[in-house]
């Protein structure tokens, strides 16, 4: 008989309650169909359901030879090893949970509960196990190494996962990659802050001038191949009062703010014909999302001063999320994953500015100005 013919009668074994015989027919089956994990899987199955959780291991293990991520032989090897008291069955359920489809059956709910409860504990004991052998190193370190030290023990539990700079454009090689860029690499960030309220005038003043040009952040011809801004080209939802525009001072706008243009004139900004500096008000209308999204380049820092912020806003770049706090400025690499939400029902206004990335020499900056110059430009940082 073919292994099809021998599986059906497996079937009609097990209707009878012939266990023993169905098992049997099956291991013929599977050991004549070697390419067929489907055939172990269902072997498993019997082997389960008589009580002999070891052989069954021993069977989905076969299978998983033969198609290592299959999701459902994954989630009955981690049920198995739960069953046979396995230290191992913890991390099982977390190589299975990897693999759940998008859209998984409403049979599997309880399952995957479940499965979300075993992997949970088995992470939090780990997690207890790992901040007590760390406490030690931890209680010398300084705030910004605790948070690197805390971020290296997420990922060591995949809590988090590594996000890489990935720019559209152009990628300085060597820069540090670093999701929100810690506050002791930019002294000037206190004088900007301390600026916020003066800002925040201004930004009422431009808002309310009948000349301010308010313009969608997005703006590109549909037949450019970019799909990450899709939802948002031209959409007033995100909206931008530009001051400076690569390199050009927006006049409309930049007469209503002058103390905001004093202060980002002292900052270390990329100048560079064609492309920057940049600085703008940028306007998020309320419950619009941002999509994840990257920048151009990673020669260069953005930074955000909140000034209006409604309750329900957030910020994220790679595996870190923050709200945006009025007057608490943050520095990032855009060319990291990120995306934005105001699911308030107020506006929110961040002013928006470029920096150079500070492990850039002088001579770097320079070489990186050039290059982008050459190429005219626009888009290029």
């Amino acid at each position: 008989m073919d292994t099809a013919s021998i599986s059906l009668e497996a079937d009609r074994a097990a209707a009878t309650g012939d266990v023993g015989r169905a098992i049997a027919l099956l291991k013929q089956a599977a050991e004549q169909g070697q390419d067929d994990p489907a055939l172990w899987l269902k072997m498993a199955a019997m082997q389960r359901m008589s009580g002999n959780p070891r052989a069954a291991l021993d069977s989905v293990h076969r299978a998983l030879a033969l198609s290592p991520l299959d999701f459902t032989a994954l989630l009955m090897r981690a049920s198995l090893l739960q069953r046979l008291g396995d230290a191992g069955s913890g991390e099982a359920w977390g190589h299975a949970l990897a693999q759940r489809p998008a859209d998984p059956p409403p049979q599997l709910a309880s399952v995957l509960a479940e499965a979300e409860q075993h992997h949970g504990r088995w992470l939090a004991e780990r997690e207890g196990r790992m901040v007590a052998a760390m406490r030690e190193a931890e209680s010398q370190a300084s705030e910004e190494e605790r948070q690197r030290i805390a971020r290296f023990r997420s990922n060591a539990l995949r809590r988090t996962r590594v996000y890489h700079s990935e720019p559209t454009h152009s990628h300085f090689p060597e820069l540090r990659e670093c999701e929100f860029h810690p506050r002791s690499a930019f002294p000037w960030l206190d004088d900007l802050e301390a600026a916020t309220d003066a800002i925040a005038e201004e930004l009422e003043a431009v808002m309310a001038a009948e000349r301010a040009e308010l313009v969608p952040y997005i703006q590109y011809e549909d037949h450019q191949p970019l799909r990450q801004w899709r939802e948002l080209n031209r959409n007033r939802d995100w909206t931008a009062i530009h001051l400076i525009q690569n390199g050009n001072t927006v006049d409309a706008n930049a007469r209503h703010c002058p103390r905001t243009l004093d202060v980002v004139a002292r900052l270390p900004q990329p100048a560079i014909p064609g492309s920057g500096p940049n600085a703008m008000f940028s306007l998020l209308a309320p419950h619009t999302h941002i999509p994840a999204h990257v920048g151009v380049s990673n020669a260069r820092l953005v930074c955000h001063l909140p000034l209006i912020v409604p309750e329900g806003c957030w910020f994220r770049v790679g595996a870190q999320t923050r709200t945006w706090k009025r007057g608490e400025a943050m520095v990032f690499d855009d060319t990291i994953e990120h995306e934005a939400m105001n699911d308030s029902d107020a506006l929110r206004v961040v002013l928006i500015f470029d920096v150079w990335h500070p492990d850039l020499s002088s001579a770097e900056r320079e070489a990186v100005a050039a290059l982008i110059g050459s190429e005219g430009g626009a888009e290029g940082l």
